[in-house]
């Protein structure tokens, strides 16, 4: 599929710039197979790259062009109007968050990284498949698209880690989204073939093989995205960091299970139920790379069952397009192919992830588009993935 995508971004560059790339880099999106709002507490996630990318090429800009001295333009192959972004000098956010302030937000952080050097003009085409709004990380794709990009013309390389960091840095500030750090280094050090367990505390990494042929991950886009209130992400990590200063940690990472029920009279139910996912989800992130290491797909995908009971009864953030995939996998069970299944990303709608059985993806994937539908009248978007490499230069 990327050979599929390379070519058609090629193409584009070409239309638009008449001519071919000087360079081209691409990142992957990425699913989180298990560990969901642990992040922020100081947990474990276990996320992988997926066989969906963004793919940059660019080119030095010449006189036809018409780009100015210090500045890049660039085009998003899904956005009709170029964008015109700086290079040099006061970088500051918009007052606006535009699809390009993700690029503009790395290039700061890219620059400001590394005073000395100095990106010369450029022209570039943005183009992608990862999908839009679908809990997939296609902002933190391009992101790190974007970063892997300045080190191709500038041959100035960055830390992996402080890469992923400058990545998380532009969202905060120019997308205006805090998200936690998962997404980025995923996309930016995932391994072909590796799950990566990644310790949100001290930025640690652990790569763990998941080479079998006869297993697959599938991801499932319901297609929907219900509208919230905006509070409700804000609200949960606060109930989550309260609730941690009450038991006496700095993060609910500190709190055992045991600590928590001996200390749930001091907080409200929803704090308890809340506490009770995040400590839940980060023993069962580090019991599933276990499982998966003994080859234990059985304990795996009860591992992810359970952490979907979790986020749709205790941290309240799936919704009943989410829970009708969740049960339709389960219906069809082992013997049908399915291990295991759950809601992955912030919740309210987005995707399930899958572990299944290679040889019955046909009839799994069948199966569960025709019932999705029946009951939601919505055509899911289904694909299988194995892990990905994580972000590369492809010419230079």
């Amino acid at each position: 599929m990327i050979e599929k995508l390379l070519q058609e971004a090629k193409t584009a560059f070409q239309q638009t710039f008449n001519r071919v790339p000087k360079w081209i880099v691409t990142a992957p999106g990425r699913v989180n197979v298990i560990g969901e709002h642990t992040d922020y507490n100081e947990g474990f996630v276990f996320p992988m790259a997926i066989e969906r990318n963004v793919i940059i090429c660019a080119a030095p800009a010449v006189p036809e062009d018409g780009v100015p001295a210090g500045m890049a333009k660039v085009v998003s192959t899904a956005k009709r109007t170029p964008a015109l972004l700086k290079l040099e000098g006061d970088i500051q956010p918009g007052p606006r968050v535009e699809w390009f302030e993700y690029v503009q937000g790395v290039i700061a952080g890219y620059l400001a990284e590394n005073p000395s050097v100095k990106a010369e003009s450029f022209v570039a085409v943005i183009h992608a498949n990862v999908p839009l709004g679908a809990a997939l990380s296609s902002s933190a794709a391009l992101e790190v698209s974007v970063g892997t990009l300045l080190e191709a013309i500038t041959g100035a390389t960055v830390d992996p880690v402080r890469k992923a960091l400058i990545c998380q840095h532009a969202e905060h500030e120019y997308a205006k989204m805090p998200c936690g750090i998962m997404d980025q280094f995923i996309s930016a050090m995932g391994e072909k073939d590796h799950i990566m367990l990644l310790d949100c505390r001290d930025y640690s990494t652990k790569l763990v093989p998941f080479t079998s042929p006869d297993l697959s991950i599938l991801i499932i886009n319901s297609r929907v995205k219900h509208q919230l209130s905006g509070s409700e992400y804000p609200e949960r990590r606060a109930a989550c960091f309260d609730s941690a200063k009450i038991l006496g940690a700095k993060t609910l990472r500190e709190v055992t299970m045991e600590q928590l029920e001996a200390g749930k009279n001091q907080l409200t139910e929803v704090q308890y139920r809340r506490c009770r996912h995040v400590v839940g989800e980060i023993k069962r992130t580090t019991d599933a790379v276990e499982a998966i290491q003994n080859g234990d797909y059985e304990r795996m995908g009860q591992l992810m069952y359970e952490s979907h009971t979790s986020m749709r009864d205790d941290f309240e953030i799936s919704c009943k397009e989410l829970d009708i995939l969740v049960e339709e996998a389960q219906k069809i069970g082992i013997a049908g192919g399915v291990y295991g299944s759950r809601m992955t990303g912030g919740g309210f709608g987005g995707c399930t992830v899958s572990l299944i059985q290679t040889s019955k993806m046909d009839s799994i994937m069948e199966t569960i588009r025709t019932n999705y539908k029946a009951a939601t009248g919505i055509n899911p978007d289904l694909f299988v993935t194995r892990p990905a490499q994580g972000a590369h230069i492809i010419q230079k």
